[in-house]
């Protein structure tokens, strides 16, 4: 009977083993992640130039991820999907724009869908803009304090307004 329960034990042993390799497995996948919004094709379909207002581009597509910088009259849908292992910077991996433009009178002038390929890669610039005033060495800065404050308080003894 012994014999037989360790055998059992070694089968459910076995089993526990494989469970804990398939959920540690399934946690080192990379997660995609989809954010934004990009509306269907067949909704996009249903704006048309020329004759689609702001009010319907709304009720159709819902509010803009983001309208243009110095032009209100282009709003933009963007959706992304970004990929990201352990703790580095998530890549890129798909992305869309809808870029929805309006004439003065807020009617739908043009239409265009942007993919991977037409995005450019934008490098800051690394100077920095110099303060006006003396540059103090480390040293300075360390000991550029020392006397500079007496140990008495204003409001301790020997404070006198009236002096």
């Amino acid at each position: 009977m012994t014999g037989r329960m360790l055998r059992l034990d070694n089968r459910l042993i076995g089993w526990i083993a494989a469970g804990l390799c398939g959920l540690m497995l399934d946690a080192c996948s990379n997660p995609v992640a989809l954010e934004g919004n990009l509306p269907p094709p067949d909704v996009v379909q249903q704006i048309k130039p020329g004759s689609t207002d702001k009010e319907t581009v709304t009720r159709l597509l819902g509010s803009p991820s983001t309208v243009a910088a110095f032009d209100n009259d282009t709003w933009y849908y963007i959706s992304q999907k970004t990929k990201e292992v352990a703790f580095f910077k998530p890549e890129t991996v798909d992305q869309h724009v809808l870029a929805v433009t309006f004439d003065k009178d807020g009617v739908v002038q043009d239409v265009k869908t942007l993919g991977m390929s037409a995005r450019n890669e934008l490098t800051p610039v690394q100077r920095t803009t110099p303060a006006p005033g003396k540059e103090l060495t480390f040293f300075e800065q360390l000991i550029g304090n020392f006397g500079r404050f007496n140990n008495q308080s204003s409001s301790g003894p020997g404070y006198n307004p009236g002096q």
